[in-house]
């Protein structure tokens, strides 16, 4: 007999709020929530138009993986501002609910023998995966998103995969216990209906609800014996003393996800709400005041762009296609056409800001100067002045060049843009990440990239 201080002994095991109901529970939600987050995550990276251009595309060697991208759409122009803000924000919010299920789980990882049978191999196995996929995707995530990201090799590249290898362990644990997860919950809902039916017809009689469920009526073998092998790793056999129901163990883990939410949502609305996210990446106030007083995740400074560059006099724009090649200074900028769009700014790391009201020149103007109608014009290669850091180029579609929302800006919300804005000119589009809109712009290559 296994000694009770080994971590493979049922008895080592002693919290009495282990159990196949508690257990159910979590995993229900985490059913829900983590398909949520995988969804989001791949839309997400479709956003960033991977199969348009090397640029863009921080997974090469993603090979049938990127079987699902398509091109993104230019609205609506909140599209990817409510999608990556429910992706960051709620896998904040399920850092509990993961933490209490590998909690609630912890004692089967250490059961010998290591498997029974084929099945509980497989099981074993989609454990393994989910439990360290589960831990390197929510941490390299959360690490990502508060700028401090410290593994080697790409985050892109590595939470891509791990995103796929961690679901593809979760679809098949999943599949394994969701017949036991249904019977449990079932069993328990069962018990609670007869209960109720007992209390109708004697009032009087005590109402003692057992915290484990009775066992579904008339069990086959196979389930009473997969039952049983569930029972014994989960509970324990010696229990300590309980400090908390299991329902107020789950009031607790609720309660730490309500609190990372109320800590974390604020980063996708500007003012008062903002200042509530203070375990977001730009928690707090905003960044300085007035017309460009609004969030930004990379400064001029920090991606070593030189102010002598960026002067009136210094300054020009490469604007190159089929039909030539064309240099503009910001005052030429200024005497073509302008138009406004009120568009947002999202980022990757789920902050994003309102409608910030931007004037410039269109894009489709700017591919007409080289040689395409306006209402032809194509995809776009847009290179930056910065020296550091990432998406220093990146592509846009076609659909994107000819949106009339989208812009070479020079003004933001009245006023000049600032340098950690971009100045003298940026790029605006609807709907696109953050980094497509590229600051300190240098060239634009009209046509096939």
């Amino acid at each position: 007999m296994r000694s009770p201080r080994s971590p493979s002994s049922p008895a080592f095991w002693r919290s009495p709020l282990r159990g196949t109901w508690f257990t159910s529970v979590l995993g229900v939600v985490l059913l829900v929530g983590i398909t949520v987050l995988f969804v989001t995550g791949l839309v997400s990276y479709a956003a960033y138009n991977p199969n348009l251009s090397r640029v863009n595309d921080m997974t090469p060697d993603k090979g049938l993986l990127g079987f699902y991208l398509f091109s993104w759409p230019t609205g609506p122009v909140w599209l990817y501002r409510l999608n990556q803000g429910v992706h960051v924000t709620l896998g904040i919010v399920l850092i509990p609910v993961l933490l209490a299920k590998l909690w609630s789980v912890v004692p089967k990882l250490f059961t010998l023998p290591p498997a029974r049978s084929l099945a509980h191999a497989l099981e074993r196995i989609s454990l393994l995966l989910l439990v360290g996929g589960a831990l390197f995707e929510f941490t390299t995530g959360v690490l990502n998103v508060q700028l401090d990201y410290i593994f080697p090799g790409s985050f892109y590249t590595l939470h891509f995969y791990g995103a796929w290898v961690f679901f593809a362990a979760f679809v098949v644990h999943a599949a394994l216990k969701m017949p036991t997860v249904v019977r449990n919950l079932r069993a328990r809902r069962d018990a609670r209906d007869a209960r109720d039916a007992r209390d109708v017809r004697d009032p009087d009689a005590p109402r003692d609800e057992p915290d484990e469920p009775d066992e579904p009526d008339e069990p086959d073998e196979q389930d009473e014996q997969d039952e049983q092998d569930e029972q014994d790793e989960l509970v324990s056999p010696n229990p300590a003393e309980p400090t908390v129901s299991r329902r107020g163990a789950l009031a607790f883990v609720g309660g730490g996800s309500l609190l990372l939410f109320i800590t974390t949502a604020g980063q996708s609305f500007d003012g008062p709400l903002r200042q509530t996210a203070v375990l977001a990446p730009h928690g707090g106030s905003e960044p300085g005041s007035g017309p460009g007083g609004f969030q930004i995740n990379k400064t001029a400074a920090s991606r070593g762009i030189i102010p002598a560059e960026t002067s009136e006099e210094a300054w020009r724009l490469v604007v190159a296609g089929p039909g030539g090649t064309v240099r503009l200074s910001r005052a030429e900028l200024l005497q073509l056409p302008l138009y406004s769009a009120a568009l947002p700014i999202a980022c990757v790391e789920g902050w994003s800001t309102s409608d910030q009201w931007w004037r410039g020149v269109r894009l489709r103007d700017l591919a007409a100067l080289v040689g395409y109608e306006t209402d032809a014009a194509p995809d776009v290669m847009v290179e930056s002045l910065q020296r550091r850091g990432a998406f220093r180029q990146a592509a846009l579609r076609d659909n994107q060049v000819r949106d009339p929302r989208s812009l070479l800006a020079l003004f933001v919300n009245g006023e000049e843009l600032t340098p950690d804005h971009g100045y003298p000119a940026r790029i605006i589009v609807p709907a696109a990440p953050g980094v497509l809109n590229t600051k300190w712009v240098a060239r634009m290559t009209f046509g096939d990239l």
